[in-house]
């Protein structure tokens, strides 16, 4: 069976995959549907009908132009089936087009104990792309990979995993080995995409590593990169040392590290946006 529209919504919006639903807001005249009717667009996917045509082809091509571009939030499209869409219906449609970019961040955690699963838990209801890797494969479980926008990788070899990483990636490194954490950071810090790189450890251990990493010869440059201990909050450290609370402060860092103000302009619709509408939808039905 055909997915409908709003079937698909839910499943985008869960998921994290870029979409843009696309209402018809206002119709004048002759028109294939009626205000009301919607339709969900993917880069490669449709989801129901706005009525077929030029003009719904028209639709489709605007979203994904927004979705190419990144411009999240709402935009409004105005066809004169008779004109624009040069359709025979002779009627006048409004579309409202609601872009979601997806996940808003792509986390990178490398570590499935106990604080690597209170981060995974706790980041669950925010708006981001969590790539989970542990070398241990029982440490996943079924729960762990149903989860829409978590995804359980095997870390076999750390400079594979690091090189299949996404661009500008905040990436978390809590293993139980310190070999590993070792062999991750040293692969993290000779990729200049990466948003940020986190260690968790204790003061001694990231003293211990920079001697490391400097006697394998990498620049103290590139080794600043990498924050240890994580989770400091205003240049303190919490007494309380379980999983739960290490894992809080750690997200609440990453939610300081990945927030992304939204610029004035993409508030919403101008006012004069929707002046016009109103204009536009009066004098057609006049």
């Amino acid at each position: 069976m055909t997915e409908t529209w709003h079937a698909a919504l839910h499943r985008l919006q869960r998921s994290g995959i870029p979409h843009v639903l696309a209402t018809q807001v206002t119709s004048a005249g002759s028109t294939p549907r009626e205000p009301g009717a919607r339709m969900v667009v993917t880069a490669d996917e449709i989801f129901d009908t706005l009525g077929g045509g030029t003009f719904e082809w028209q639709t489709i091509q605007a979203a994904r132009d927004f979705l190419r571009q990144g411009s999240s939030g709402f935009h409004l499209e105005a066809f004169s089936l008779g004109g624009r869409s040069g359709q025979c219906c002779g009627g006048f449609v409004n579309v409202l087009l609601e872009v979601f970019p997806g996940a808003s961040s792509y986390i990178a955690l490398f570590g499935a104990g106990h604080v690597g699963r209170e981060i995974a838990k706790l980041s669950a209801p925010l708006p981001w792309h969590i790539d989970w890797y542990d070398s241990r494969n029982d440490m996943f479980g079924i729960q762990d990979q149903q989860q829409p926008r978590l995804h359980c990788h095997s870390l076999t070899n750390p400079q594979e995993s690091v090189s299949a990483l996404r661009p500008y990636s905040h990436v978390l490194v809590l293993t139980h080995n310190h070999d590993e954490d070792y062999a991750l950071i040293a692969a993290l810090i000779q990729r200049p995409d990466i948003a940020s790189i986190g260690l968790i450890g204790s003061d001694s251990k990231w003293v211990s590593f920079q001697s490391r990493l400097k006697r394998d010869g990498y620049t103290p440059e590139a080794i600043q990169r990498v924050r240890c201990p994580i989770g400091t909050v205003h240049d303190t450290k919490l007494s309380n040392k379980t999983p739960y609370a290490i894992a809080m402060t750690v997200v609440t860092e990453l939610l300081w590290l990945t927030d992304h103000p939204t610029p004035d302009q993409t508030r919403g619709l101008e006012p004069a946006a929707l002046r016009a509408l109103f204009n536009d939808t009066a004098t057609h039905q006049s």
